[in-house]
């Protein structure tokens, strides 16, 4: 064998073992494809599922961030939670979803705290507030809200708000939250007037 032949001898191996390394780069990446199509298949399946009420498009939670691990809904479907877990940094949250739109401002306050006990409560104790304790507090949070600008961003208004509910009720209720972060929104034009209590302005 010539030295030209030895040459192209070895040069024909190493393009044999790049093309057939090739070819099973492109087989493995074929059943990478098809083994994700079959995830977000079956994701997408449980979605459906737990989305089932119409809950998904209200929520526009994103399937690439979000992985649901439970859910459930009270009053036939009027009000639904989501428990989610984040993708990244594998946080788990919250969601809730309230079709209050015609109840009266205090059947909707109670619907929330349905929707509330549904996914596993919060960190309210004490009886429910009754319609006048909830009147109360979003009259003492419109109170704490006239120092400030009317378009002014709820979260910077809260710890003014909280700190008069505080101080308002020395033994608190269950849905001072509800009150004081009802009259946070409103003071800042992001709900109507018409979703305080009646007497609470």
């Amino acid at each position: 064998m010539t030295n030209l032949e030895l040459q192209l001898s070895l040069l024909g191996a190493d393009l044999q073992r790049a093309v057939g390394a090739l070819a099973a780069r492109r087989r493995r990446r074929v059943r990478r494809m098809r083994f994700v199509a079959a995830a977000l298949a079956a994701f997408g399946a449980f979605t459906a599922a737990a989305f089932a009420s119409g809950i998904a498009d209200d929520l526009h939670l994103d399937p690439t961030k979000w992985t649901i691990i439970a859910g459930g809904s009270v009053d036939r479907g009027r009000g639904a939670f989501v428990k989610a877990r984040n993708n990244i940094d594998r946080s788990e949250s919250t969601f809730l979803l309230e079709h209050d739109a015609g109840l009266p401002p205090y059947e909707a306050f109670l619907l929330h705290e349905r929707v509330i006990e549904a996914a596993g409560g919060d960190a309210e104790h004490g009886a429910l507030c009754t319609p006048a304790e909830l009147t109360r507090a979003e009259r003492t949070a419109l109170t704490a809200l006239r120092p400030f600008q009317v378009d002014t961003p709820p979260d910077r208004t809260k710890p003014a708000v909280a700190a008069a509910l505080q101080g308002a009720f020395p033994t608190p209720c269950q849905g001072l939250e509800w009150a004081g972060e009802r009259a946070r929104f409103v003071h800042a034009g992001i709900e109507p007037r018409a979703l305080l209590m009646p007497g609470a302005e």
